[in-house]
């Protein structure tokens, strides 16, 4: 089996990357889906944050408000990442697991080498979108403002940095044909191995 990490920053297209090789008859698991989920499955998460304001009337975490304070706030980040990372780490061991008579299995991964998890992957693609169009996404589709959608750009690790170290590389700076299109290239090469 093939461990594949699909790793790009963020507004560079992953999830429509992951959409397509899903539709490809592949396996995909989306770790944002799975930390996601375990925010409030993690009970010092909630600790760590008690004298801030993240919680909805549910009583489950606001995830645009703890975002906030993460990225406004390094060594909350810092601290957060060392609470959420081992446990995502762990549901990608069990998703390998339980597909381990699969030919290839994909992750998304945004932050992959940032959570020092590239040596558990066998190939590793980044989504490498210009920082022009990442821009114009974050403030369209998730209605950031132009200084908010610079911060969270920047609280990433270079996509020139993560060039160097990924395997195969994927542009999306085009339509979602020309994706499709790079995707099935890549799938095809993967294929090969």
């Amino acid at each position: 089996m093939i461990k594949v990490a699909i790793t790009g920053n963020i507004a560079s297209g992953k999830s429509a990357v992951q959409k397509i090789i899903q539709e490809q008859g592949y396996k995909v698991l989306d770790s944002d889906l799975v930390g996601h989920e375990l925010l409030d499955k993690i009970p010092e998460i909630k600790t760590l944050f008690n004298e801030d304001d993240i919680l909805n009337s549910d009583g489950k975490i606001n995830r645009e408000q703890l975002g906030k304070i993460v990225f406004g706030n390094k060594d909350k980040k810092i601290e957060l990442e060392q609470i959420i990372h081992p446990a995502i780490k762990d549901e990608i061991m069990k998703f390998f697991d339980l597909n381990k008579s699969e030919t290839a299995v994909f992750v998304g991964i945004p932050l992959l080498f940032e959570s020092n998890m590239r040596d558990i992957f066998d190939k590793a693609v980044l989504i490498y979108t210009d920082d022009v169009t990442r821009k114009k996404r974050l403030i369209l589709r998730n209605n950031y403002t132009p200084e908010y959608a610079d911060a969270r750009m920047a609280a990433q690790m270079s996509q020139d940095e993560k060039k160097l170290l990924c395997d195969y590389i994927i542009y999306n700076n085009g339509t979602l044909s020309d994706l499709e299109t790079q995707v099935k290239v890549f799938l095809n090469q993967l294929s090969m191995l």
